[in-house]
Order: C-alpha cells, then structure tokens, then sequence
C-alpha cells in the first residue's frame, strides 16, 4: 500500500472521531438545555446503579470513634535528654548509656563544637511534658517525643525549631511533668538566691508563644525548678560549696508574674548553682566541676529559715574546683555526669561513699585538662534497666 494512501486513511480516522465528538458534544448541551431531558437522564442512570447496586448492604455505619492520638503511636521509654549552651537540644534512649565503675572517662554524648559546652543534662520519658524555661522569665512547653531521637555522638537540633524562642532567648532551666495535678506546685530558684513557689495548673494552658513564668531582676536567671506537694524541705547550693535547708512551708504560692522572696544570701562573688527536695532519710550527691563527688545523709543538714548564709556543704580545693551539682541519690538508684565537651559516665549510686559534710570527696569521673562537668542527673529507680534486660531487648528484635 502507498504512503500516500495510509495517509489519507489516517485523515478520515481523525475526521470521523472529530465528527463523533462533536455529536456527543451536541446532545450534552442539548440535555444541560432542557431540565426534563436532564431529569430523564438522572432518573435513568438512578435505576441502573439501583439494578446493579440491589443487594443488601455489607458495610455498617458507625459513629465516628474520634482521631488517634500520636502519643498512643509512640512507645513510652526513658530518654536522656541533653542541651547546650548555643541551644542545641538532643533526644537519647536511656538504655544507650551502660553503667561504670566509679573514676571511669565515660563515652562522648553528644557532639560539640568549640565555642558550644553542654549546659543541661537530665532524664525523662517520652511522655512527659517539658516545661523550658529561658532567661526572658518564660516558659514553654512540648511532649517529650517532640524532641527528635539522635544517635549518641550527634550534635541535636537547634531548639529554636521546637519552640517559639526570641532572638537572645537561652533555655536555662527544663522540667519534666507528668501532669498538672491540683495541690502541687512549682519552685524556681534563681543564679541569685530568690525562690518563687506557684500553682502546677498556673502551666497547664502553655501557649505555643509561651507564658511569662517569673519576674526576673536584671543579670539574674532561672538556675532549678522542680514540683512539690508543698510540704518540702529544699536545699539550696551554691557554687563555692555553701548551702542552706529550710521548710518550703517558708514561701508562700506566688502568681505566675511575681519575683520571689530571698532563698539564701549569697557572698559577693558566690551564686547558686543547684537545689533539690529532700527527706531526713536521703542522701546527698554534690558534684564537683573537676568530677570530684561524694554522698552526705540529709540528717547532716540541719534546718534554717529561708534566706540565711547557710552552711559549708563540701570542703572545695584547687583539687576539686567549685560546686557544679546537687542531687540526691539512693542506693538504688543511678546517675549521669556530662562535661562541657559532652562526654557522659553513667554511675551506681551505691558505688559513691558517703562522707561527712565537710569533706572532698572521691574523684568520680576522669577527663583532660580544661574540660569540666557541666551537668548532673538522676535516674529514678523505675527507670533503671539492668544490662541483662537491655540484652535480652536486643536479642528479641
């Protein structure tokens, strides 16, 4: 057959389907025209979806069980979450980090660069709330799952993607919460010896823009918070080795936008750098900067009333270097030490010898020339998983 030919098939293929077209073309106006014809041809598609469709119905209407939460999608674990000073934030399982002995080097944590330290080091579950408190006096709050995962060398994130932080804001100060109960409050102490105690439910409602949480007087900032039944008695240590106990029942509930009343007085060239609740039965862990550290019984430390000088609490040498934390700690339970480099030894409790008041201590973790601890926390004892187990875990998957 000719080219030529084929070509002239080609064309009248294409005029036929054109001509079609245009008929169907035609009758659709015509039917969007006339609304009988349009009701005829609605009725008459009706009945043939009804003829094809006539059985019996298989699925069930029901109402509409609400949306899944996200939280009921992640699985609840205890998480070692740490900060640095330039506001890089990490996320890490608990379960990374195996116990030491006692004057070991630890394992790098988190990865920094040369003008970023880490600054705050602590423990919580994925399911907590984290209430972030700044050196602008306020507070914000996200999930602990928010908080993006990393693996143990890595550097985080930079906060200001997870909350709603001003240029100049610094996170100084983080919390967990597990809820908002009634009858319970927060207490914040400041670099400068003020303490404030308001209502839990005052941050409940944290607005993603944040909440003005304490009236801070200039150079001042938020250096602890942590909840309380009101019925505490609270330490308050200070960076060359001075602290003061005294009743919480000493400092009333205040409003969210109060300054405080005076925890201790401060020497001029002395601030606070930790406190904690304690009972009579626990024991004290006081932290040195150059990873020096001992336990003292509670009943060592006899009570006063809020804004005194208080007492000596650790006998500081070139040796030891200042103050760096204070926590309490029990036999049964452990804790976790990090340098401004990121480096973190995680520590039995019961392998720390307790002394008296008055004493250095022991050297718990060892590291280089330069370098200083940074940050101290405490692992609950429901939140301590034993090798064996985390082996096990590993094993199953």
């Amino acid at each position: 057959m000719q080219l030529k030919r084929l070509q002239g098939l080609e064309h009248e293929k294409i005029d036929e389907e054109y001509n079609q077209l245009m008929k169907i073309i035609e009758e659709l106006k015509s039917i969007l025209a006339d609304e009988n014809k349009l009701f005829d041809v609605i009725k008459n598609e009706l009945l043939v979806i009804k003829e094809k469709f006539n059985d019996a119905r298989r699925t069930q209407i029901i109402q509409n069980p609400g949306e899944i939460d996200i939280e009921d999608l992640i699985e609840e674990e205890a998480s070692v979450i740490a900060k640095t000073s330039l506001n890089y934030i990490k996320r890490t399982p608990l379960a990374t980090y195996k116990s030491q002995n006692r004057g070991g080097r630890g394992i790098l944590g988190m990865q920094t660069r040369e003008e970023d330290d880490v600054t705050r080091l602590f423990v919580c579950s994925t399911h907590d709330f984290l209430l972030f408190f700044t050196n602008f006096g306020r507070v914000y709050k996200i999930k602990g799952y928010e908080v993006p995962e990393a693996g143990r060398t890595a550097r985080g994130l930079a906060i200001v993607n997870l909350l709603s932080i001003s240029q100049g804001e610094m996170i100084t100060a983080v919390v967990p919460v597990r809820s908002f109960d009634e009858n319970r409050y927060l207490v914040m102490i400041t670099r400068n010896g003020i303490i404030k105690k308001t209502d839990m439910q005052s941050f409940s409602n944290i607005r993603k823009a944040g909440l003005t949480a304490v009236n801070l007087r200039d150079s001042d900032e938020l250096i602890a918070v942590f909840i309380t039944d009101g019925t505490a008695e609270i330490l308050v240590a200070t960076r060359n080795g001075m602290g003061i106990k005294f009743n919480e029942g000493d400092v009333r509930p205040m409003g969210r936008t109060a300054t405080g009343v005076k925890a201790i007085t401060l020497s001029d060239d002395d601030y606070v750098i930790s406190a904690d609740i304690i009972k009579e039965n626990d024991k004290i862990l006081n932290v040195t900067e150059n990873g020096y550290g001992k336990r003292t019984d509670a009943l060592n430390f006899n009570v006063q009333y809020r804004g005194g000088k208080g007492v000596k609490i650790h006998q500081l040498t070139d040796k030891t270097g200042p103050l760096s934390g204070v926590v309490k700690v029990s036999d049964n339970e452990e804790l976790m030490i990090v340098t401004s480099e990121g480096i973190i030894i995680r520590l039995r409790g019961k392998e720390i010898s307790t002394f008296g008041r008055i004493s250095q201590g022991v050297k718990l973790i060892n590291f280089r020339e330069g370098i200083t601890v940074a940050g101290v926390a405490k692992i609950d004892e429901d939140d301590i998983i034993s090798e064996e187990e985390v082996e096990t875990e590993e094993t199953n998957e």
